[in-house]
């Protein structure tokens, strides 16, 4: 896709109706599907945010932006996520803290996001975070510049994200789950799972023709 054709898509974005769980149900660990909202909101979780950004490349094609996060002793080292983190007391909103995080971990300025519209949240039970996704769009490629929280950067064609052939399964092993059959995507030759997944299917929903 084009990030002309992006472009125009965006008015409609903001008004279609989301995908909600039925989207990111499609993706969702069997773990996760064992959480509805009353078992969620008694694990009081702790809030996050995360930033959906689409850019164009030096084709002028539409691509999200997805990291590799660096490796570290915790729960979700290595893993491949959307450049975002935890509420902070001093941000005055969500909004805030994806665009925050966003801009330390790989250096995009907040003043040249465009947000499109608020997603979904996301619960990650190992974790306990409910993540709040945000879906915005700059209009030129950014100068990238990583914090010692990622790895590497993954530029994922939107062609490829709602290309039914990037959509996979695979065993995991992790902390809290041995030899699991999990959904995901496969892009740019990465594994992408989990709340990850999640809300790149409710992306795709929204994004599809």
């Amino acid at each position: 896709m084009s990030f002309k054709k992006f472009q125009l898509k965006i008015d409609k974005l903001k008004k279609e109706e989301l995908g909600g769980l039925e989207a990111q149900f499609k993706m969702a660990p069997k773990l996760r599907l064992k959480y509805n909202d009353e078992q969620i909101a008694k694990n009081n979780p702790r809030k996050a945010a995360v930033l959906a950004l689409i850019y164009p490349n030096k084709n002028k094609e539409a691509c999200i932006l997805l990291t590799k996060r660096a490796s570290y002793n915790g729960k979700h080292s290595s893993q491949i996520s959307f450049p975002g983190g935890k509420l902070d007391v001093l941000d005055k909103s969500l909004k805030n803290t994806a665009l925050r995080e966003t801009y330390e971990e790989v250096g995009v300025l907040e003043s040249s996001v465009n947000l499109v519209r608020e997603l979904t949240d996301v619960y990650i039970p190992p974790s306990n975070f409910l993540v709040s996704p945000f879906l915005g769009f700059v209009n030129q490629r950014p100068n990238f510049n990583l914090n010692y929280e990622v790895d590497t950067i993954i530029e994922v064609l939107l062609s490829d994200l709602l290309s039914d052939t990037s959509l996979s399964s695979v065993k995991m092993n992790t902390s809290y789950m041995k030899n699991i059959e999990v959904p995901c995507f496969k892009l740019n030759d990465y594994v992408v799972w989990g709340a990850t997944a999640m809300m790149l299917s409710e992306i795709k929903e929204l994004l599809k023709e």
